[in-house]
């Protein structure tokens, strides 16, 4: 009897052990499941290829950076001119003391007004 039990028993965890193993697999390959491991796995290698360009791009600033103190050495460069500093325009408002100011204009600027 004792042999029979054990046996049972064993059978009923190894379906339960199986049962589970196969759900778990059913759900992983279900299209929504896929759909997101894919989306996943995209943004992944985003973010790799993201790090790789800007540690690309940072290489490629510090060679250049060196390679123009080198070029400025060969060339007797001392101190390269400094550019310009941009200039700033004010903003035009309308007021009183702006010459284009027109109290009341004879044109209008509806658009849909002559249709």
């Amino acid at each position: 009897m004792f042999r029979r039990t054990f046996w049972f028993s064993t059978g009923v965890a190894a379906g339960v052990w199986a049962t589970t193993k196969v759900n778990r697999k059913l759900r992983q390959l279900t299209p929504e499941s896929l759909a997101a491991t894919a989306a996943n796995k995209a943004l992944e290698t985003g973010q790799r290829l993201k790090d790789r360009a800007v540690g690309f791009a940072l290489d490629v600033r510090e060679n250049m950076a060196q390679r123009e103190a080198e070029l400025e050495d060969a060339l007797g460069i001392q101190d390269s001119p400094e550019l310009p500093v941009p200039r700033r325009y004010a903003a035009i408002e309308n007021n009183r003391s702006n010459p284009k100011y027109v109290e009341n204009p004879t044109y209008s600027y509806n658009r849909n007004e002559d249709h």
